[in-house]
């Protein structure tokens, strides 16, 4: 038998090494990003909430909003909005639909 082709065993720990590198990489911004950044437009002054939706009694859904970025910005939660809007299906917001914010 002739010598083996070094590139035979070089590779398949190339290949390792990159899996290894993307896994670091996806699981560092994984991490990064599900870590919650502080609300700026939001003040909680022992568990009063105040911003700009504190005294609205209806919130407008904008693009890309989702209940938990609805949450977000009213500092309502998403259980209280939920039972306050319990003819809207959370999965299927419109853009323009009125969600009611308080009684």
């Amino acid at each position: 038998m002739l010598g083996r082709n070094p590139a035979r065993y070089v590779a398949p720990a190339a290949l390792v090494a990159i899996a290894v590198g993307a896994y670091l990489i996806v699981s560092s911004n994984v991490n990064s990003s599900s870590k919650k950044a502080p609300a700026s437009h939001v003040l909680d002054l022992g568990g009063i909430v105040h911003n700009k939706y504190a005294h609205r009694r209806f919130y407008v859904v904008q693009p890309g909003d989702n209940l938990t970025r609805i949450s977000t910005k009213t500092g309502i939660s998403e259980p209280r909005l939920e039972q306050l809007n319990s003819s809207i299906d959370p999965n299927s917001l419109q853009t323009g639909q009125r969600l009611r914010l308080r009684r």
